[in-house]
């Protein structure tokens, strides 16, 4: 009667047990998620919902606080601050823009066109196209004193006249329209383009041909048409020496004092003093020596037989006669600044058939 009894408490104590165990393990697993779950809030930066509610209630309530009271310093007048005082000036002025598309030069004792336009980094012929009235495209022309316009970029400086288009000048001188138009300096309206006569403005780039005022060749024999333009040192010449096909340097210098070889000055400005022997540079047949009349001064050539002929102006003597024979080397005048001149220099011309050649192709 008594083990019938104890046998079911018995059964039940075994499951109470086993609940335990059950019971345990539930609560360390709960336990160990609660700190695998904290540990991932603190490395992801999640924040807790309350910290949340937190926070906007905390900003909540800062809105809704009036702002606190600053007090300013009171502002205090330094009269004895020595400024500037100035009336306030409504209305802004803008200076008038000055177009300038050249300068003036006034030309000194030494100067040449080519050297000129060293000076204003600009070609010679742009001075030369720019002062028509006073150079007539010869810079034998160029005179102490005298006033040049000197534009400020290489083209053609042109007054303009009346009946005078943007299209008909653009292609006279060689230039699409819009260079001229769209030029600063040339104060266009791109609208309405009006120009006024004797306005001067800029073609950039522009170009023309050149007027020649170069002293004719005289050759041997008789001098016909060429004795009464150049002057009265040509003459009727007869046979004479002739030229040895090579060429020395006319002056005891042989380099520059003023214009090169250019387009608009075909010969060598040749340094020389006053005075300075001036040599025949090769020999031949004196077919002009004496006065020119066409701004070289005092002038000889020289028929060399063969060809070739050479020109020494602005000399300030000549010591041989037209008609005469020289040679090589031989000293046929003074160097000097006759003529249209601005200094001392030898004025070196050379010529093949008739039409100009380079001298520095001919030197030694």
């Amino acid at each position: 009667m008594k083990s019938a009894i104890l046998q079911p408490f018995s059964l039940s104590r075994s499951k109470l047990q086993k609940l335990s165990f059950a019971i345990s393990w539930i609560i360390t697993v709960m336990v160990v998620s609660g700190l695998i779950w904290f540990t991932w809030l603190q490395l992801f930066g999640i924040q807790p919902v309350t910290e949340t509610i937190n926070r906007e209630t905390k900003r909540t309530m800062l809105a809704n606080e009036p702002p606190p009271e600053i007090t300013l310093p009171g502002f205090v007048v330094d009269t004895e601050f020595d400024g500037i005082h100035r009336m306030a000036i409504l209305n802004t002025v803008v200076q008038e823009e000055k177009h300038l598309n050249a300068i003036t030069y006034t030309v000194t004792k030494g100067d040449s066109i080519f050297k000129i336009s060293k000076q204003f980094n600009i070609k010679p012929e742009t001075i030369l196209w720019a002062n028509p009235e006073t150079l007539n495209d010869n810079p034998e022309l160029l005179t102490i004193g005298m006033v040049l316009n000197i534009p400020i970029s290489d083209g053609i400086y042109y007054r303009w006249k009346s009946g005078d288009t943007i299209p008909d000048i653009a292609a006279r001188f060689r230039v699409d329209p819009d260079a001229i138009l769209l030029w600063p300096e040339n104060g266009l309206d791109i609208i309405d383009p009006e120009v006024s006569p004797d306005t001067y403005v800029m073609i950039p780039g522009g170009t023309r041909e050149m007027v020649s005022w170069v002293m004719p060749t005289i050759p041997r024999g008789k001098a016909g048409v060429s004795k009464t333009l150049a002057g009265p040192g040509a003459c009727d010449t007869t046979d004479g020496a002739y030229g040895t096909g090579t060429f020395v340097w006319p002056a005891v210098n042989n380099y520059l004092s003023g214009n090169d070889y250019w387009s608009g000055h075909l010969a060598l400005d040749i340094a020389s003093n006053m005075g300075s022997p001036v040599f025949a540079s090769d020999s031949g047949l004196v077919v002009y020596a004496g006065w020119n009349n066409t701004g070289y001064g005092n002038m000889v050539m020289i028929d060399h037989g063969n060809g070739y002929q050479t020109l020494y102006a602005h000399m300030s003597q000549v010591s041989v006669s037209c008609g005469s024979s020289v040679y090589q080397g031989s000293a046929i005048g003074s160097s000097g600044s006759s003529g249209n001149s601005t200094g001392p220099h030898l004025h070196f011309e050379t010529r093949y058939l008739g039409g100009l050649v380079n001298p520095w192709s001919l030197m030694p």
